[in-house]
């Protein structure tokens, strides 16, 4: 089995693809919906495919949100943004009374 999804970024790639072709799709049942004249089965058909397209193309977005946090997230962690955070225990720098637990603290911040 082929794994189509091989990255973040090949997920993202294909939200956005599906994002763009949902909005087409409403924008064409838009159309549809303005060119019924009269009250029907079939009209009240297509408002609920508009409804339906309209929830689909928030959950959508959400997704493309979600994988760009995830992306973001992973270069912080993968320092893939050039910038590392050395894990240097903070007692090196000043006294606390937290015994000798390493933290992280910004002015650790090496610029690439």
């Amino acid at each position: 089995m082929k794994h189509e999804f091989e990255s973040l970024e090949s997920a993202h790639d294909f939200v956005t693809l599906l994002a763009e072709t949902v909005a087409e799709a409403k924008r064409e049942l838009e159309a549809d919906v303005q060119r019924e004249s009269t009250p029907s089965r079939r009209l009240d058909a297509l408002r609920i495919a508009r409804y339906n397209l309209s929830k689909l193309e928030v959950h959508v977005a959400q997704t493309s949100r979600l994988l760009n946090d995830l992306r973001t997230l992973r270069r912080l962690l993968f320092e893939e943004r050039g910038v590392g955070f050395a894990a240097t225990p903070v007692s090196a720098h000043q006294p606390h009374g937290d015994g000798d637990k390493p933290s992280l603290r910004q002015s650790d911040a090496v610029a690439a």
